[in-house]
């Protein structure tokens, strides 16, 4: 049904992004797109949907070749695409946003009453419950991914490209979701999942391509495949798919929070959180999406005012501390949206890599003068200690994938030595070779004495290298668990627990 034929994309004449890349995409299908952040797959369906134009290739659609210079080209053809950071007006409701730039009339009035029709209409079929009325700001992000789904089926597209669709979604989030996707694909339509995750592409895909260096290295048939092999041919290496880490052996106590409540207008909040972190351990708290996680590292990382209780770094009181006093008592923080929290995208990777160290001798000759050598040195070193591409200093945040500007984060907060690690979605929108490399320096980081607390979404991830693990539900710590032997299952009847 639809065709990239030998499509080459470079961008300022540096980055060669996709290499004479093809794929061909078989009618009625959910085509799974896999590869190393970088590798090119992002680009490709940017090209496919007209977010972008090649330099050379052709786009068939149905044998036939095609123009698409721009989105509206592309959704006149039949093509949506839903991309990894939402493109929704937050001070706008649903059913603004899912009309926005296809509002239907009646006469010179735009007619809201068919569109409310159509909406409700397509949520009943695929089972996608949303409010029309509801303002963005107020949705989950499940809530959130669903009316994007939405904005590109009102447009009647017969091909959905979605990139890391699942990166903000809870597990059960993810099962509900492929459901969708699945009614989705019954209707005849043609579904490209751009993914990170082996075990989705294996449980909801007909056929996968492989990317690597910005070219197709293979396409497969998913049933005839495995998670082992698919992760050779992304990484070009046998990739080690689980932790090793040796028994955790703690030290003195670096972090105590007693009686901790946060208020929040988004979620539970926080009520009466009590635990410590010790020095050399994991403690992992598992959660569903919006039930505390957030407002406890922002409140941990000086972002957020506490109501009551008190929080304490090694002995001293941190309660009130803004996020510079508290990243000079020996703390870093890796935020779960990286662009809110993690990056100025506009500026360049050497400016990004020392965001909260601004002022520290080595970058900073005298007040409001930098030492550009310095930066660059430390953003090189950065760069290729943590494999961010592109490797140069020049670029902008804002032009990495998601995945690349996950590494820059992280490699700035690891090589701060920090005595407390405050880790959120370490892994989100992550390739695996970069997950493995990211869960071996939290081991060693680990062994060297951090005190880490991380929050994950994603189950497997949690039980694999936390030493302890707590389970937290409508803002309070409901369960403290051995992670060597609670369960997938267990943790998740805990989180849903009403």
């Amino acid at each position: 049904m639809f065709e990239l034929k030998n499509i080459t994309k470079s961008f300022g004449g540096r980055t060669l992004a996709n290499d004479s890349v093809s794929i061909s995409i078989k009618r009625g299908t959910i085509h799974a797109i896999v590869g190393e952040n970088g590798a090119g797959k992002t680009t490709a369906m940017r090209i496919a949907y007209g977010f972008y134009t090649a330099d050379s290739g052709e786009i068939l659609l149905d044998g036939r070749r095609v123009e698409i210079k721009n989105p509206h080209d592309a959704i006149a053809l039949g093509i949506g695409m839903v991309h990894q950071h939402f493109m929704l007006v937050e001070n706008m409701t649903v059913l603004e946003n899912i009309v926005l730039g296809a509002e239907s009339t009646t006469g010179i009035k735009l007619d809201y009453a068919r569109a409310r029709d159509k909406i409700l209409r397509l949520s009943a079929e695929l089972k996608l419950e949303v409010n029309p009325d509801a303002l963005v700001e107020n949705l989950s992000v499940g809530q959130r991914q669903r009316v994007e789904v939405l904005k590109a089926l009102y447009r009647d597209v017969d091909i959905l490209i979605l990139d890391e669709p699942t990166a903000v979604l809870s597990p059960q989030e993810v099962v509900d979701f492929f459901a969708v996707l699945r009614l989705i694909k019954n209707q005849g339509k043609t579904i490209v999942l751009i993914t990170h995750k082996l075990e989705e592409v294996l449980a909801i895909s007909d056929t996968v391509t492989v990317m690597r260096d910005g070219r197709t290295v293979e396409t497969l048939e998913t049933a005839k495949t495995d998670s082992k092999e698919l992760a050779r041919l992304i990484v070009g290496r046998d990739v080690l798919l689980r932790v090793e880490k040796a028994k955790s052996n703690p030290g003195k106590t670096v972090l105590e929070v007693n009686d901790l409540v946060v208020d929040s207008e988004h979620s539970s909040g926080l009520r009466n959180i009590t635990f410590n972190i010790r020095e050399g351990e994991i403690v992992g708290i598992a959660g569903i999406d919006g039930n505390g996680q957030t407002e406890l590292i922002e409140a941990l990382a000086g972002l957020l005012p506490i109501k009551s209780g008190s929080i304490k770094i090694n002995g001293k009181s941190a309660a009130g501390l803004n996020a510079k006093e508290i990243r000079q008592l020996g703390v870093a923080h890796i935020p779960e949206d990286r662009h809110k929290r993690g990056l100025l995208l506009g500026w360049s990777l050497a400016e990004n890599s020392i965001l909260g160290q601004q002022q520290d001798r080595q970058f900073a000759k005298a007040v409001g003068l930098m030492s550009d050598e310095a930066i660059n040195k430390h953003s090189r070193k950065i760069i290729e200690k943590y494999d961010v591409r592109p490797a140069d200093v020049f670029y902008t945040a804002k032009s990495l994938s998601g995945g690349n500007q996950q590494k820059l984060i992280i490699g700035r907060e690891f090589e701060t030595g920090p005595k407390l690690l405050l880790v959120s979605q370490p892994t989100r929108g992550v390739d695996i070779g970069a997950i493995e490399f990211i869960h071996r320096k939290l081991i060693e980081m680990r062994d060297k004495g951090a005190a880490i607390l991380l929050i994950s979404a994603e189950l497997e991830e949690v039980l694999a290298l936390s030493d302890r693990l707590f389970v937290i539900n409508s803002g309070r710590l409901i369960a403290e668990l051995d992670p060597a032997e609670a369960t997938a299952e267990e943790i998740g009847l805990l989180m849903t627990k009403s």
